[in-house]
């Protein structure tokens, strides 16, 4: 499960990196969820079913200015690391600047809607 959204964060990364237009995934509950969060926060233009695969996904990289939507995509939990934050500890981090992915018992949820529903989790990424 964690490696398919380890592989994709490395695959938007290297593919912003070389100024891709678009990249292509296999489509996964989480993957769509991971997505969906990505494009309501704008750092995605948007992504559809591949038409010749309908388990595929097609993913449109985002560029401001020619510099990725993304400035950096950095791992917080790893297999060999696991973190976890409460739903006190939350409010604690200083987001600012930068959005927190976390994985809880409810989903992916981006940090301020784990602060809103008072949900704690493991903390996936971290996007500046």
């Amino acid at each position: 499960m964690k490696n398919t959204i380890w592989n994709i964060a490395t695959d938007l990364r290297n593919s912003q990196t070389s100024r891709r237009n678009f990249i292509f995934q296999p489509k996964t509950k989480l993957i769509v969820a991971f997505l969906n969060i990505l494009w309501d926060e704008g750092f995605i233009l948007g992504y559809k079913i591949y038409d010749s695969d309908p388990n595929l996904l097609k993913i449109f990289l985002k560029y401001k200015n020619g510099k990725p939507a993304m400035g950096s995509l950095k791992l917080i939990s790893k297999p060999s690391h696991q973190i976890y934050y409460s739903a006190s500890h939350l409010w604690k981090l200083d987001t600012k600047k930068s959005l927190i992915i976390l994985t809880t018992h409810k989903g992916l949820m981006t940090i301020h809607e784990c602060k809103q529903t008072h949900t704690g989790g493991k903390p996936l990424f971290i996007i500046k």
